[in-house]
């Protein structure tokens, strides 16, 4: 007996998903287990199996179209079986508009991302022509539909801007001892590159260790003060930002959280990363962007957020004397309801100590 599929809930957060590919087209025979569809949520793009053996009999949701949670996504049934009464109790409407258009001219509106649906054709029988495509798009702004992931995105946080007062302490800290480990650490380590965002976050989990206060999330009735130490890594996808969590930071090894990290940016970057949830502490690095400091807004629901600029070379004044060196300003931002600028302090100062006697990171 036919059956529907609904579009599924595959995260807490998923409002609506995304129909990236189907695997199966109309007609095929399905085994359980079988991948049908590939569905993008607002954190990763994940696969939609089969749960029954059966034949693919009615597609949706079509490739490239977004549609909310329990929207019908397909139906599953016998070969040849009737399904015209499951359409008309879904409300199932098609459109028979046939849009006459050139080859030519489709190929560019398909190439501009233009809808064809707008544009009254100026060629016979009001055939859509290459003009007619060139003169829409002459009078237009272009138009990208929001994705998932940035419409998330921008929920969070306009929230986050809106329910915690943000405030934010700036710190410049000398790193030349640090850039002289990291030189040592992979000459020694060739096959293992250590980055300065890897440094920074063991430093980070160091410093919240030795300021537990740092390392809480606000409730309607209380403060939770978190045991473990999770942080997450802002990263920079082209249509939003994506903070993959890397767990336990405190009791790993620097080469353990550096393949963590490209591991999960590598995935993150390919929307099949699941760790998204959990963070405790957020780093945001725009130093290889060139950026000199930065201030970022709170991922909720941790209470702060640290922001990195550039590693920048410039006079020093040490002992009295001008010298060349080499410096990074740190941003931290507190949700003020927990995290007192005493304590946002102390944590800055305590991550400080940490990065101008880097050895300290190590033992």
């Amino acid at each position: 007996m036919a059956e529907v599929i609904f579009m599924p809930r595959l995260s807490d957060t998923m409002e609506e998903g995304t129909v990236v590919k189907w695997h199966k087209k109309i007609g095929d025979k399905i085994l359980e287990g079988d991948i049908l569809a590939e569905i993008e949520t607002d954190k990763a793009i994940q696969e939609f199996e089969a749960e029954y053996n059966s034949t693919l009999l009615y597609i949706g949701i079509k490739e490239g179209e977004t549609a909310p949670v329990n929207s019908l996504l397909a139906i599953l049934g016998s070969e040849n079986e009737d399904i015209s009464s499951l359409l008309k109790e879904n409300h199932i409407k098609k459109n028979n508009k046939k849009i006459f258009i050139s080859p030519l001219a489709k190929k560019i509106a398909l190439e501009k991302g233009i809808s064809l649906e707008n544009i009254k054709g100026s060629g016979n029988n009001g055939r859509i022509i290459k003009k007619d495509i060139e003169k829409y798009n002459n009078h237009l702004s272009e138009k990208v539909d929001h994705s998932n992931m940035r419409k998330i995105i921008s929920k969070r946080l306009m929230n986050s801007q809106m329910e915690s007062p943000h405030y934010s302490l700036f710190l410049e800290i000398k790193m030349d001892n640090l850039i002289k480990l990291r030189e040592y650490i992979n000459e020694m380590n060739y096959l293992k590159k250590i980055s300065f965002n890897d440094l920074i976050v063991k430093a980070s989990a160091i410093a919240i260790k030795e300021n537990p206060k740092i390392n809480s999330s606000w409730t309607e009735k209380s403060i939770l003060y978190h045991k473990n130490i999770n942080i997450g890594i802002a990263v920079a996808l082209e249509d939003g930002l994506i903070v993959p969590v890397i767990y336990n930071v405190d009791d790993k090894s620097l080469i353990k959280i550096s393949l963590e990290i490209k591991e999960k940016v590598r995935k993150a970057k390919e929307k099949k990363l699941n760790d998204l949830e959990g963070s405790t502490f957020t780093v945001s690095n725009l130093g290889m962007f060139g950026i000199d400091s930065f201030t970022s807004i709170i991922n909720q629901p941790n209470s702060c957020i640290l922001s990195v600029g550039r590693i920048k070379k410039k006079p020093i004044i040490n002992n009295d004397k001008i010298v060349i060196g080499h410096t990074t300003k740190f941003t931290l931002t507190c949700d003020h309801r927990m995290i007192d600028g005493a304590v946002g302090s102390d944590y800055l100062k305590c991550l400080k100590h940490l990065l101008q006697e880097p050895l300290n990171i190590l033992l």
